[in-house]
């Protein structure tokens, strides 16, 4: 199926390894332009090469943190530059500290808004006037199932991801006349560093005592973790031509995790 996507340009952030590594392959191996940013430049660089050799799309690399506004400004600004607008935005970040809510400073609270709501925020307001010039875009904001249904111990995961499905949400509307969509992916427990790490901080508060990855299977009806091409798949159809009807949707990626109807 040709998504029709082929020249269009992405930027995709926290790109250099995991879920967004996994969307940037994706959208590359559909024709599209990359602009990729991530904290670690060298792994950055690298990941950045693989993806221009195996497919032969420009790819732009910028070492920036989203949680810092300058950053992402900075990373949009590189796209104009290099490649003359976006198309297709995914936003993305690392994950929060986990923690129960007494454990959790100020600070902690500060760090985690400006991780995960205010990055999601400032790269959207970078790029929508283009898109709505264009009355073409697609925003895709990387969130979680802790949004929908609340995992044990995420309370800044929980209550911030939740944050970007509502801004995501009734922004959905705002645009929706200029042909731009904006939705909403939600992993589940997949098989990446963050998933490995959260693992490890569980494992630790049951002294080792736990398989925390087998338990999680458990919870699973698919009955495994999933894999960063399987929510990548996602990724690529929703930012396409064909997905032009669908907006303002949270969709889950999570083998059944998510009890609920709705």
């Amino acid at each position: 199926m040709d998504l029709g996507i082929r020249g269009k340009i992405a930027l995709v952030a926290a790109s250099s390894k995991g879920l967004g590594r996994a969307v940037a392959e994706e959208l590359a191996a559909e024709g599209a332009h990359l602009v990729m940013c991530a904290r670690g430049k060298e792994t950055l660089e690298q990941t950045a090469e693989s993806i221009r050799r195996t497919t032969g799309v420009k790819v732009v690399a910028v070492a920036a943190d989203v949680s810092n506004s300058a950053d992402s400004a900075r990373v949009a600004k590189a796209a104009f530059d290099e490649l003359g607008r976006v198309d297709i935005l995914v936003t993305n970040s690392g994950g929060p500290p986990s923690g129960p809510f007494e454990d959790l400073t100020p600070e902690m609270w500060d760090t985690a808004t400006r991780l995960l709501l205010k990055s999601a925020v400032e790269l959207t307001r970078a790029v929508l006037p283009g898109m709505k010039e264009r009355r073409w875009g697609r925003i895709l904001n990387v969130t979680s199932i802790a949004a929908k249904q609340p995992i044990e111990g995420l309370m800044l995961s929980n209550s911030l991801r939740a944050a970007v499905i509502g801004f995501a949400r009734t922004l959905a509307n705002e645009v929706a006349p200029f042909n731009v969509t904006v939705n909403n992916l939600l992993p589940g427990f997949t098989r990446t560093d963050r998933v490995q790490e959260l693992a490890r901080a569980a494992a630790g508060k049951t002294g080792g005592s736990i398989d925390i990855v087998s338990k999680w299977e458990k919870e699973i009806p698919m009955g495994r973790l999933g894999e960063p091409r399987e929510f990548a798949a996602l990724a690529a159809f929703l930012a396409s031509e064909r997905a032009s009807y669908i907006t303002g949707s949270s969709i889950a990626v999570d083998g059944g995790w998510i009890r609920s109807l709705l």
